[in-house]
């Protein structure tokens, strides 16, 4: 264990680049995580940390010094004062951020059920729809080079360990992706012509497709769908927020598709 009395120790300061900065994050192959609960579904997988900070006062909490014990002493690096409270955005009461091997992407699927994230930029809507996207049982999820940084601490928070379940791939051509792409697409928009969600059958595999907060999914990549798709909603309602949509649809999938199996 390293023991850190200076906020201008040089890991730390390593550290507060790691939340702040993509470039960084990106050029070193790692990214940092804030919060128990995200370090523990980690470990669950049984993967370890490359580091971990906590506050002096944080490390003496019952489930934070039984996680502190499990690690290899060289890992944890407890901070003394305010110094870990300066470069994170986490209240004392969770002071504890873990800096973890940001995964190189394989090979892209071409099979399977999942879902293609095209130019989504807020980090709470992408958590969101990690977390959604594991718990309905998708295989994996593609963002594309326009989306928010994957690995950003808000997206790590706001996933609850999502990360760690469901295959995630960065930085794809949604367009030359989804070209050579032969299952099905299931492209979300509010045109006129596109087909009721609840109409569909969602029994086979397939890819959906969500867009840009403010536009949409794209025009070259929206001429590539046969047929869109829209959520039915009441006539008061104009459209949903891109997370909430993306929850719908794979929970409908997820529906229909327990329903064959009972």
């Amino acid at each position: 264990m390293y023991l850190i009395q200076s906020a201008h120790n040089e890991q730390l300061k390593r550290l507060g680049k790691l939340l702040k900065q993509v470039k960084v994050r990106r050029e070193l192959g790692l990214a940092a995580m804030e919060g128990v609960h995200v370090l523990q579904a980690y470990l669950h997988t049984g993967a370890q940390p490359e580091q971990v900070f906590v506050s002096e006062k944080r490390a003496e909490h019952a489930e934070v010094a039984k996680i502190l014990r499990s690690l290899p002493a060289g890992v944890v690096h407890v901070v003394t004062g305010d110094a870990l409270s300066k470069i994170t955005a986490l209240t004392e009461a969770d002071d504890i951020i873990s800096v973890i091997k940001r995964p190189v992407n394989a090979a892209l699927p071409t099979t399977g059920n999942g879902m293609l994230l095209e130019d989504v930029q807020d980090p709470g809507n992408i958590g969101t729809i990690i977390r959604c996207a594991a718990a309905a049982g998708l295989d994996w999820l593609l963002l594309s080079k326009g989306a928010a940084d994957v690995y950003s601490p808000k997206v790590l928070r706001a996933a609850m360990g999502g990360h760690f379940t469901l295959p995630i791939y960065t930085d794809v051509d949604a367009i030359a992706w989804t070209e050579q792409f032969t299952g099905r697409l299931w492209m979300t928009a509010l045109g006129h012509d596109s087909d009721s969600l609840y109409d569909l059958d969602l029994n086979q595999d397939g890819v959906w497709v969500m867009g840009n907060e403010g536009n949409g999914i794209s025009e070259p990549l929206l001429a590539l769908a046969a047929k869109t798709v829209h959520i039915p909603m009441s006539a008061h309602t104009e459209s949903l927020n891109v997370a909430m949509a993306a929850t719908v649809c794979v929970f409908e999938q997820q529906r229909q598709r327990l329903q064959k199996r009972s």
